[in-house]
């Protein structure tokens, strides 16, 4: 196997690609990259397609390249990948002898053992494709959807997003047991009638959107329930490359029911305020620093004003007030810092507004462009209260 590909282009695939390889390999053989050198699909010419699979997620890049000879070798990919990242600006040339690789770039020269190709297991199949949707739309939702994803492996469930197909609409809902986030955005379906839910690992999809902003847009893929065919049980994520080439990703779903948690928005609210988000944030931050592990941030409105408290009288204490445009009865709650800060920070409009039903009730917190515009439904985060220290 010979060819030669630009350092850049190279790079930039092999470490998209390095990055789904699992952090402790079940066999050696699943630390390492498939490189396979010849023809690539859909008549695009001569290229690469690089390869990792740990038989839960797949990623495949294909990226143009001048072929000499043809052939397929495996490699450690974490140590191809700090390589490849370390090389200088200048064509790579790259040729196989025996069990050794050999890589060449200016004066720079490496030398990698190979892997048996013959251990290394076959790719899944990419389920069927389902419809379109703008990289940039899906990396922001994905972002905002995923704050609120579980990270405890005892409850693998919450550990996902529940994505839900339906028409024109996807719907991504997350959450931990003390908060939750749903975000709603639009998309164009394979088919008007589109009807599919899937529940994806919320670090691979949070990967996955990140590292397709590429290409303009991203290719969702995912299998029928019960079809029994290529692709059951996957979802799979397809975009452009700027250098020409393609990303293509794939995950096992997860097993179990997501709960309902539609339900827990409330339809009416008694109490709802607005606030600058940006000076939220950093009172938040302020306040905070005196907050005992495991104590709430209380946040007072009244007249208003919103009224941050933390600390104890023993101990360090703060306050710091914020003008608020409140409406309805005065409430005086309190939350965990870092959940409230990590609604704030996932919203992206310049006004805040928190809606309560009642002090120990959940706050829902949205984005608005303006203290007197209307409220952007498309991302909610909703958020359990923290009990307050008398």
């Amino acid at each position: 196997m010979k060819f030669r590909v630009p350092r850049d282009v190279l790079a930039d695939a092999v470490a998209w690609t390095a990055r789904a390889l699992p952090v402790r390999p079940s066999a050696p053989v699943l630390a390492g990259l498939l490189i396979e050198a010849g023809p690539l699909d859909d008549d695009q010419g001569d290229g690469l397609r690089l390869s990792t699979f740990d038989y839960e997620t797949s990623a495949r890049a294909t990226l143009p390249a001048e072929v000499g000879e043809e052939g397929t070798v495996l490699v450690s990919g974490r140590l191809l990948s700090d390589i490849c990242r370390s090389l200088p600006d200048k064509p790579v040339d790259v040729s196989v002898d025996g069990a050794k690789v050999t890589l060449v770039c200016g004066s720079a020269r490496f030398s990698l053992q190979t892997m048996p190709v013959e251990d290394y297991p076959t790719l899944p199949e990419m389920p069927q494709a389902r419809g379109t949707v703008p990289s940039t739309v899906f990396a922001q939702a994905v972002n905002q959807a995923v704050t609120a994803a579980g990270r405890d492996d005892m409850l693998p469930v919450l550990t996902g997003v529940r994505v839900e197909l339906e028409g024109e609409s996807i719907a991504m809902l997350a959450t931990d047991r003390f908060r939750l986030s749903q975000r709603e955005l639009t998309w164009s379906p394979g088919t008007p009638d589109v009807e599919a839910a899937a529940l994806v690992p919320a670090k691979v999809l949070s990967d996955t959107a990140k590292a397709l902003t590429g290409g303009s847009e991203v290719s969702i893929a995912l299998s029928s329930p019960g079809s029994g065919g290529a692709g059951e049980g996957i979802i799979g994520f397809e975009g452009s490359a700027g250098s020409g080439g393609t990303r293509r990703t794939t995950t096992r779903l997860l097993d179990g029911e997501f709960p309902k948690v539609r339900s827990l928005f409330p339809t009416e609210h008694l109490t709802v305020a607005r606030v600058d988000r940006s000076a939220l944030v950093d009172s938040v931050k302020r306040v905070a620093l005196v907050a005992e592990r495991n104590t709430a941030v209380q946040l007072a409105f009244s007249d208003g004003v919103l009224t941050l408290d933390a600390g104890s009288g023993e101990e360090a204490m703060a306050s710091e007030s914020l003008e608020a445009h409140v409406t309805g009865e005065d409430l005086t709650t309190g939350f965990n810092p870092g959940y409230l800060l990590d609604g704030l920070t996932a919203l992206e409009q310049p006004v805040v507004e928190l809606a309560f039903t009642q002090s120990s009730k959940p706050v829902v917190l949205s984005g608005v462009d303006s203290l007197d515009g209307q409220a952007d439904d498309s991302f909610r985060y909703l958020l359990m209260p923290r009990r307050l220290l008398s």
